[in-house]
């Protein structure tokens, strides 16, 4: 996993779990790489400043620079975990909105993985990534790792979540990159890997229900096992076709919608992190998470690295937007 070489730890309010760092650590020791701790503060520069203005008795721009100054002091002394561990290690406050200014800051610096903790519960219980998180997924260049609350010091099982799809040089590196992530942490954890492609005949169900498909019911099934053995194949070139180093590992090709299936794959194995691409298939620039993605991303509570297809172009820019 040698293509990590400036990671960025994205900080929240709350106090940094220390699990976090750790997991910040590994990845930036085996690819000799930074690491930036950031933190923005939710609030355009000066805002704070106008708000304290009718104050007499204190310096509004004080107020402000008092914020920034407990932040960096915060994310100094935790700095300092990191490089204990021969890591080095940087800080950045900024002000703004903090995916936006995050994601600036990924375009500036050329970050290749964000890291940080799901903020979901926070927002609502109804969701398990919260809309924050979601569009960091969505917008994030590089890959975007979540990690839930009380965060294991080894996963002890990991899903690889991939789709062969077309024979289509973006999928093949999309599909690389997931074995890649996954088949390196499995290793390093000492966990199992299990790589999940879920399979299905596109309008199985309504063929089998609507009074007006009138498709016989043989050849239904004809279509059912010629969909399964294209889709098998596929799923068999791209695991043949790699090398996996995690010695506990096993494919998994299995029948159902994605945003059923895989949900249901890592509740019944218990499974600890997903590594799952967020390609959309409609090709709509900036468009990375499709219905599909975000779906699954809504039904599971483990931790998961959203991964970007080659390519890809953020909507959000330097300037605005």
């Amino acid at each position: 996993m040698k293509r990590f070489k400036n990671i960025l730890v994205a900080c929240d309010d709350e106090q940094i779990d220390e699990t976090l760092l750790r997991r910040a650590i590994w990845p930036a020791k085996g690819n000799d790489a930074e690491v930036t701790l950031a933190y923005v503060l939710d609030s355009p520069p000066g805002e704070i400043s106008q708000l304290f203005e009718r104050f007499q008795s204190m310096k509004s721009g004080d107020v402000e620079a008092d914020l920034l100054g407990f932040h960096e002091n915060r994310l100094t002394e935790y700095s300092e975990t990191i490089r204990s561990a021969g890591v080095p290690a940087q800080i950045a406050v900024n002000q703004g909105i903090p995916f936006v200014e995050l994601i600036r800051m990924v375009l500036r610096h050329d970050y290749d993985m964000v890291i940080k903790s799901a903020a979901g519960e926070l927002e609502t219980k109804s969701l398990f990534f919260s809309s924050t998180d979601l569009h960091r997924m969505r917008k994030c260049p590089c890959p975007v790792w979540i990690m839930k609350g009380h965060e294991k010091e080894k996963y002890e099982r990991i899903m690889a979540a991939v789709d062969p799809g077309p024979d289509d040089q973006q999928y093949t590196t999309l599909n690389t990159l997931i074995l890649d992530l996954s088949s390196s942490l499995s290793n390093m954890d000492g966990g199992e890997l299990s790589v999940v492609n879920a399979w299905r005949l596109e309008n199985e169900t309504a063929f089998r229900n609507s009074a007006f498909a009138r498709i016989p019911k043989e050849r239904l099934e004809e279509l059912i096992q010629e969909a399964q053995a294209e889709s098998e194949s596929r799923f068999r070139r791209l695991t043949n076709g790699y090398s996996f180093p995690a010695a506990n590992y096993a494919p998994h090709h299995i029948k159902g919608a994605p945003r059923e299936a895989i949900p249901k794959f890592a509740r019944e194995h218990a499974v600890d992190l997903i590594v799952m691409g967020t390609l959309g298939r409609t090709g709509v620039r900036g468009l990375i998470i499709g219905n599909t993605a975000e779906a699954i991303l809504n039904q599971v509570s483990c931790s998961v690295i959203a991964v970007k297809p080659p390519g890809f172009e953020t909507t959000v820019t330097l300037n605005g937007g």
